[in-house]
């Protein structure tokens, strides 16, 4: 059975991934991240354990989702035992999410940290008073998760909130199924398109 055969009525009546041009989902991408500031980013411990927490997303440039850590975390930990992730964004206003399944490595390149560094990061990273540890970007702490995806799925609304609420209200007594937005995929195909015009463009 495909892929396409497998899917729910509610995925294939949302399901636009085919109708639009690969510009216009990553511009329906940038529409949801720009107001979606925090991802909850899963990893998996050595036990086989789930574990998500939420993490500020410094830099998507590339459609390499970038984020800064405490290289002393469990996340860390974690990364160097799977590399698989899951990094997930929702914006309650319009119900408009991301998920994003990809490969995490975790690096210091100094360059990079300079350049996703922000002074609010200081405030997950205190001052020891050593002279080393001071909490600002040449902590020793400081390191980049970064995710290249595998694949990367949204939805994004295409109905107000009041619409979705009629809408998934006369589905209910029609027995017609409810499609309020579009689901769509880039695949990796399309973000392997991406990095190579982003190298380039470098």
């Amino acid at each position: 059975m495909s892929h396409s055969e497998a899917q729910d009525a509610y995925t294939r009546a949302s399901d636009n991934t085919n109708k639009v041009s690969t510009q216009d989902k990553l511009d329906g991408l940038e529409v949801i991240l720009k107001t979606t500031k925090f991802g909850m980013m899963t990893t998996r411990d050595i036990q086989g354990c789930l574990h998500s927490r939420a993490m500020a997303l410094s830099s998507h440039e590339g459609l390499h989702f970038q984020f800064l850590t405490d290289c002393d975390s469990h996340k860390v930990d974690e990364l160097d035992n799977d590399q698989h992730v899951n990094v997930s964004f929702l914006d309650p206003s319009t119900t408009n999410w991301v998920s994003v399944c990809g490969i995490a490595r975790t690096h210091k390149n100094k360059e990079v940290i300079s350049k996703l560094w922000n002074p609010l990061t200081k405030a997950w990273f205190s001052d020891l008073g050593d002279g080393i540890h001071k909490g600002d970007e040449n902590d020793p702490r400081v390191a980049v998760i970064e995710i290249v995806p595998d694949e990367i799925r949204y939805w994004q609304a295409q109905k107000g909130k009041l619409a979705q609420t009629i809408d998934i209200a006369t589905s209910a007594l029609t027995g017609k199924i409810s499609s309020a937005g579009e689901l769509r995929t880039i695949t990796k195909d399309e973000i392997q398109t991406v990095e190579a015009l982003n190298i380039r463009a470098k």
